[in-house]
């Protein structure tokens, strides 16, 4: 391939050995060892197809079009390369919100052939610590704003590395950038270069970062926008996800600029906030969290959200109430998608009249999946055991010993404990982790919650087992109540009294508390290993 391909090749020598990689089921054109760089589907091709003047990405202060994008990225590359040095294969550090000046300096990472490490923006200057450390990243760009616990990371750091401070205000060009020319020649990659290493979200305390190609990139937009969105250039994206998790990469930046769409980047909303600019903005696509919709029902009605033509859920499990109250309050129906960091976005769900409530869907185009037990044989329909999935993407840890965990038998093992019917629908139980085994019965704990949901003034709960010295665990719900009760014994008595008419005996919360709020990460998921230390 001569000069075509990373240069810096330290992250491909992190990648696991190839027999512990997953099967991939890949279609000719992307079984190939071809050149692809992902920003030249995402970019390139527009200015390329004399589509410049289209609207591109918009925040509450500027818009931008394709063509105003394209210079801003090709300043970026230019600034990389020229006054930092950045070579391809070299890991460039993102620290900074949801802005359309964000996504410029991501996809200026990929002009550059390098990789992108995209962080959220609460973390601390420990887990930033972790995160260079595991990276080794020649670059970080951050928003001036937020320098400083990276900066505190940075000072205990072996290497130096060189920060740019990213001005969100994309209506000038900061000193820096106005030195560079908008001219740059995308570098060269192939399929199997590494676009971005994405972290997980570390619901269970302990993230780790996944790497995925050029060609995984391209393989989820064919698959989620192509497929399941039909996204078209005339619609426009909106949520609440971080860029830094794969489920907002996908959904405000890759899928609408693979499609030639929009999309509306802000850096925080609140259920009443995100309502607003939907109308505002007239969004058609909306990607957020279960807990977003619940509390965005409450606050709308159909009028609200008239633009919408589909609306999003994932990054949990999505409680049938729920999909209940935002039907009734939109009259639309919630497209639920279960993906991976691991596996870059989605692999199962359904849309339109495929939509079965109380299930996510089927295996999407691309994708396999069955229902495996411990020993990894297929379970028969409708019993519980290990989602397997295989398909156009999988799980590629850097240099972690829990890839073999991850990947058995050439199957991506998600952690899901699932059943599925006998023409492929999945349902979701819980997280393997948590899974609830007490006196010998297996519980699942979002089955518990959606008993709970149904009964009044229950705003949102989590449900975990804790240990117990007779049953080894016990069922234990954190409540969040939606008015006061005056007397917290007797209001716990009637919801263990509301599950046990509803759900076997064995099933029920012996313990609950009740909390003011879940502890979540900044995706909207609940980390349930904090649980235990808020009651």
């Amino acid at each position: 391939m001569g000069d075509i391909g990373q240069v810096d090749r330290w992250a491909h020598r992190q990648l696991p050995p190839r027999e512990d990689w997953p099967e991939l089921i890949l279609p000719a054109e992307l079984a190939q060892e071809r050149p692809l760089n992902c920003v030249e589907w995402l970019l390139d091709r527009h200015i390329a197809n004399d589509l410049g003047d289209r609207v591109a990405l918009i925040s509450d202060r500027e818009s931008w079009r394709y063509r105003d994008l394209y210079r801003r990225v090709n300043r970026l590359a230019n600034l990389m390369t020229q006054t930092y040095g950045v070579e391809s294969g070299n890991r460039v550090l993102i620290r900074a919100p949801n802005t359309p000046a964000t996504v410029a300096a991501w996809l200026a990472i990929q002009k550059c052939g390098a990789i992108a490490v995209t962080t959220m923006s609460l973390l601390r200057e420990r887990e930033l610590r972790s995160i260079l450390d595991i990276s080794a990243p020649a670059l970080a760009i951050c928003a001036s704003s937020m320098t400083g616990a990276l900066y505190d990371a940075l000072a205990s750091c072996r290497d130096d590395v060189p920060v740019y401070e990213l001005d969100l205000d994309g209506e000038v060009l900061d000193e820096a950038l106005r030195h560079h020319p908008d001219a740059f020649e995308t570098r060269p990659t192939l399929a199997e270069d590494i676009a971005l290493i994405g972290f997980t979200s570390g619901t269970t305390g302990k993230p780790k970062g996944t790497m995925h190609f050029h060609r995984d990139v391209l393989s989820v937009c064919r698959t989620i926008a192509d497929e399941v969105l039909a996204a078209k250039c005339a619609d426009r994206f909106i949520g609440t996800s971080p860029l830094a998790f794969t489920f907002g990469l996908g959904g405000l930046a890759l899928f609408p600029l693979y499609a030639g769409a929009s999309s509306v980047l802000n850096p925080a909303y609140t259920p009443t906030q995100l309502v607003e600019a939907i109308g505002h903005h007239q969004a058609s696509i909306c990607f957020t969290v279960p807990s977003f919709y619940q509390r965005m029902s409450q606050v709308m009605n159909r009028r609200s959200v008239r633009s919408l033509r589909m609306a999003v859920s994932s990054g949990e499990a999505l409680p049938v109430k729920t999909r209940q109250q935002w039907k009734t309050a939109s009259g639309l129906e919630l497209t639920e998608l279960l993906g991976s960091t691991e596996m870059l976005h989605a692999f199962i769900g359904a849309t339109g009249d495929a939509i079965r409530p109380g299930f996510i869907g089927r295996a999407l185009p691309g994708y396999t999946a069955r229902i495996l037990d411990d020993h990894g044989k297929p379970v028969p329909a409708g019993e519980l055991g290990r989602l397997a999935v295989k398909g156009l993407t999988g799980c590629r840890y850097l240099k972690d010993e829990r890839q073999k965990d991850y990947v058995q038998n050439g199957w991506n093992i998600t952690g899901d404990t699932c059943s599925m019917t006998g023409d492929g629908y999945v349902r979701y139980h819980a997280r393997r982790d948590d899974m609830i085994i007490s006196s010998g019965y297996n519980i699942s704990g979002l089955e518990v919650e959606d008993v709970l949901l149904e009964a009044p003034n229950i705003l949102e709960c989590a449900v975990i087992g804790t240990p117990d010295a007779e049953r080894g665990q016990v069922v234990t719900a954190y409540v969040v109540v939606r008015n006061g009760v005056a007397d917290g014994q007797a209001f716990k008595a009637e919801l263990q009294a509301f599950v046990k008419d509803r759900l076997a005996p064995y099933k029920y919360p012996r313990r609950i508390e009740l909390l003011d709020a879940l502890p979540r990460n900044e995706s909207g998921k609940v980390q349930r290993f904090r649980l235990q230390d808020v009651g």
